[in-house]
């Protein structure tokens, strides 16, 4: 934008500017032509009483050496029987027989082109119906005397009013780019996770106008989280209630697998409900994890479920540490909602694989199974929709923590002929503007 100003700024300046100085130049190379013509034309004109009283040739040299122009040696008399007074001329030739001719049969002041400049003809009446014609020499140089450094004056002028323009219109563009990027960046530090941002408003009106409504939004989203957050606290409050009843009928079970099982279950239930407690009473705050470490974790949970119903369970690539710019807490449940799929869509003994990618600025968690796939991959990826009688919401989950991250996620068809979902994490985060545009892009790509 303050490029786009600039160029703007200097085109509409210089063209202001040609339009003035390309008119003003031709003007004052016509005034120092007529000041040139009207100087001759006035030392021609004062020769011509001397003529009315004398035709004497040394009379006349002297009147003509008098004068400024005949100081020069650039003035002359043709007398009516084509004689020349003086007998040579100075600077330039004097005008051919043809042009003093034309001169006198005009009656009047007459200019004619000749060898390095012009001669100026001035025909003065003698007696007898006589005409004499009065010649005076003007240079090129004269008539443009003055002209080049008029010319340089003018274009130096228009040079600082259009370097003034320009300067004027950076200083007016970075202004609005320095409070328009002030903008930008307090909404990608609201995006992600920073609630307590705001911005003082400061440039034009139009940008002011745009960070008062951005602190407005931020605080209503706040208020609208804080109001989420106590929610979803009293409802876990309200389910330790059912909780409590529930371990103790696990309790009341005594020994046994199926009873150590039931029990290791409400525990594991009751500190997810602890979990959540604690996370929503807290400030959303975008973190980071460690990948391997977090499929290790959630393979060996849900493969205890697997050895149960006789499924193979393997685990690829989750050797080495993976960053990725996502809380271990939401990493954990984008997997839990797709093995949790794995178990609840495939046949009992259907085996399924998670790999783990990492690439340089990607990193990629494989999901496989072998069961009978997806049959509509769009329609399963649209939030609130199942094709197996569930919520459908546990494709929408592991898409918005990849999203999270300028990610996405994909359904391919796996190796082991069931379905294979794709959630591809960018570790190397994007600009929230570029981010938003390709979000937009691919939801719009799916409708």
């Amino acid at each position: 934008m303050r490029r786009t100003l600039v160029l703007v700024s200097l085109a509409v300046t210089s063209m202001v500017a040609l339009a003035f100085l390309i008119p003003l130049a031709l003007t004052v190379r016509e005034i120092a032509r007529d000041r040139a013509l009207t100087a001759a034309e006035r030392q021609a004109s004062a020769l011509g009483p001397v003529l009315v009283v004398t035709e004497d040739p040394g009379a006349l040299e002297r009147a003509v050496a008098s004068s400024q122009a005949g100081a020069a040696r650039r003035m002359a008399v043709h007398m009516p029987d084509n004689t020349v007074v003086p007998q040579a001329s100075g600077d330039g030739d004097r005008a051919r027989l043809d042009q003093v001719t034309e001169a006198a049969r005009r009656g009047r002041s007459y200019t004619a082109r000749v060898n390095g400049g012009h001669a100026l003809l001035q025909p003065v009446s003698l007696d007898a119906g006589r005409t004499a014609v009065v010649e005076v020499y003007i240079p090129d140089a004269d008539l443009t005397r003055g002209v080049w450094n008029a010319w340089l004056v003018m274009t130096a002028v228009a040079a600082a009013l259009v370097a003034g323009s320009v300067a004027v219109a950076d200083r007016l563009g970075a202004r609005m780019i320095r409070s328009t990027r002030r903008l930008a960046e307090a909404a990608g530090q609201f995006g992600d996770g920073d609630l307590g941002v705001r911005i003082e408003p400061d440039g034009p009106p139009e940008l002011v106008e745009a960070g008062l409504a951005f602190n407005a939004m931020a605080d209503h989203v706040v208020q609208l989280l804080a109001a989420e957050r106590e929610m979803a606290a009293d409802l876990s409050h309200r389910l330790r209630t059912p909780l409590a009843a529930l371990r103790l009928n696990a309790e009341a079970l005594g020994n046994g697998p199926v009873a150590d099982q039931t029990r290791d279950a409400v525990g594991r239930l009751e500190h997810e409900i602890d979990l959540i407690i604690r996370t929503v009473r807290r400030p959303t705050a975008r973190g980071s994890c460690d990948a391997a470490k977090v499929l290790r974790e959630r393979v060996a949970f849900w493969s205890v479920l697997a050895e149960d119903e006789g499924r193979s369970c393997e685990l690829i690539g989750a050797d080495r540490p993976a960053a990725l710019p996502v809380p271990a807490t939401e990493l954990a449940a984008a997997v839990d909602a797709l093995l949790g799929n794995v178990f609840r869509h495939t046949a009992e003994g259907t085996d399924f694989a998670v790999t783990l990618h990492v690439g340089k600025g990607l990193t990629g968690i494989l999901v496989a199974d072998a069961g009978p796939g997806i049959a509509d991959p769009d329609t399963a990826l649209e939030r609130g929709r199942s094709g197996g009688g569930s919520t459908g919401l546990g494709l929408d989950i592991a898409r918005r923590a990849a999203e999270a991250t300028g990610g996405h996620l994909r359904i391919h068809r796996s190796v082991l002929g069931g379905a294979q979902i794709q959630m591809w994490f960018r570790t190397k985060w994007l600009p929230p503007a570029r981010r938003s545009r390709r979000l937009v892009r691919r939801r719009h790509s799916r409708t």
